[in-house]
């Protein structure tokens, strides 16, 4: 069964069929540009509403969310429509912009150790309008404040691109339809080679963003398993093809582990593979959150400072990451995975 945001506009023009043809217009504005539900857009007939929410209703199941002690991220806990497999959304607010860290898949097969969501194993893949409706639903919230989603990242649970057709098709969707610019939609990924060629080779421009976490094969094997599939020469052989054909930089995700990735060799080694990609490539060091399972710690922030002022000095441009939602287990997968969150965040149901 189909849910209300997948069909295409031609699919929905043909559930119309017997409609007047400017239903289709209102209904397909309402839906996104004005992220109503069918049943609330009110220049719709009242039957004909009724019969949209019929028969395609909404995918997200709202299970639970939790909003930080400063209101600047929310995070979502959803079941999807067969009532199965939690994912996860992630609204976070900034000065300048309003953020949507969006789910590809519920679960993720690439097993890094260190992330609670490839500890939970895979168990399928988002549609287009699964991953759509994400946007959709934290649009509304978004509007609350009288805010605008203007950001898209694909580094919510799953690999993006194992799901390369779907999470394109949400590409186009929040590009043309929503209107999200190309230069604010990332696609993230593990490093899987023929999904970042696939992406080479489409039409938009969108940032390309790799989790990388190690700069050598052995130690990348280890913390990201399907390096030994997709070794770090042939990597970066695909991130300077793309760059070469997108003309767009490509960020390197790097969760900092002490003692396993935060070492002065490990900011020389990564420092040698962004130089060789000359200055388009751009470092985001991570500090990472704490996941039950995985016996290692984050980096201090004494050592992230290191880590960063080292790369700077050799010349290469890195930033780090604002750590968002720690108290909110707001790292990939933790909600999911049930883990409790701390005292003094409050749960969106027990709001005055």
């Amino acid at each position: 069964m189909k849910s209300l945001y997948d069909p295409t506009r031609d699919e929905i023009a043909t559930i119309l069929e017997g409609e007047p043809k400017y239903r289709l217009d209102q209904l397909w504005t309402g839906l996104y540009t004005h992220f109503k539900r069918p049943i609330d857009i009110s220049n719709l007939p009242a039957a004909l509403r009724t019969r949209i929410e019929s028969e395609l209703p909404e995918s997200l199941i709202e299970i639970r969310r939790e909003t930080s002690e400063d209101g600047d991220t929310v995070k979502f806990l959803w079941h999807l429509l067969e009532g199965q497999h939690p994912i996860e959304t992630v609204l976070m607010y900034y000065d300048d912009r309003a953020t949507v860290c969006v789910s590809t898949q519920a679960g993720c097969a690439m097993a890094c150790g260190f992330c609670a969501t490839g500890q939970a194993g895979f168990n399928r893949h988002l549609s287009t309008g699964e991953i759509v409706e994400q946007v959709v639903r934290s649009a509304r919230e978004a509007a609350l404040r009288d805010r605008r989603i203007d950001n898209i990242v694909f580094m919510g649970m799953g690999e993006p691109l194992a799901n390369e057709e779907a999470v394109w098709g949400a590409v186009e969707r929040l590009h043309e339809d929503i209107g999200i610019s190309a230069r604010h939609l990332t696609i993230s990924t593990v490093g899987i080679i023929p999904g970042i060629k696939t992406l080479t080779k489409r039409p938009l421009p969108v940032n390309l963003a790799v989790s990388l976490h190690a700069a050598r094969n052995e130690l990348r094997n280890e913390l990201v398993p399907i390096n030994t599939r997709y070794p770090l020469e042939d990597l970066m052989d695909t991130c300077r093809t793309y760059l070469f054909e997108k003309r767009r930089r490509v960020t390197f995700e790097w969760a900092l582990i002490s003692g396993v990735n935060d070492t002065d060799r490990d900011a020389r080694e990564l420092a040698g593979l962004c130089l060789d990609l000359s200055p388009a490539a751009h470092v985001n060091l991570i500090p990472l959150n704490p996941t039950p399972g995985w016996p290692t710690v984050g980096s201090s922030p004494a050592r992230v400072a290191a880590f960063q002022r080292l790369l700077r000095d050799l010349g290469v441009n890195a930033t780090v990451r604002q750590n968002r939602g720690t108290e909110i287990a707001a790292a990939c997968g933790q909600l999911a995975a049930g883990q409790p969150v701390s005292v003094g965040i409050r749960n969106s149901r027990e709001r005055d």
